[in-house]
């Protein structure tokens, strides 16, 4: 006779995934406890991270949430963005020969010795 998989309900994967990722409980030793290979509470706790609470719909059947998968290269493309815009700021603000060494001879936060030549 054939044993099936052993499926665990939402709240037990959350759980789970919450005791890996606040470093209450290893991979290793979650899965050791449990009987199961250290893959699935590692996937788990991927799946809590990155979809919340929206993680493990239905009944233990992986789905996909498209909101999700639309939000996050979103999340992705607005960093860009404003690292794009950082980038191009600070062109903007080296051209205006605010960059090390433009203009000056000093370096940007060096003190200068007083001068030691006396009149003679």
């Amino acid at each position: 006779m054939t044993q099936g998989r052993k499926r665990y309900d939402r709240q037990f994967k959350v759980s789970a995934a919450k005791a890996v990722l606040s470093g209450e409980m290893t991979v290793k030793d979650l899965s050791e406890e449990l009987g199961i290979k250290d893959s699935t509470p590692r996937r788990w706790a991927c799946e809590y991270e990155e979809m919340g609470g929206d993680a493990f719909p239905g009944n233990g059947s992986p789905k996909i949430n498209k909101d999700h998968e639309i939000a996050k290269p979103k999340k992705k493309v607005e960093g860009l963005e404003r690292e794009n815009e950082m980038l191009n700021d600070f062109r903007a603000f080296s051209s205006q020969g605010h960059a090390r060494g433009a203009g000056s001879s000093k370096s940007i936060g060096a003190r200068s010795a007083p001068s030691r030549r006396h009149a003679g």
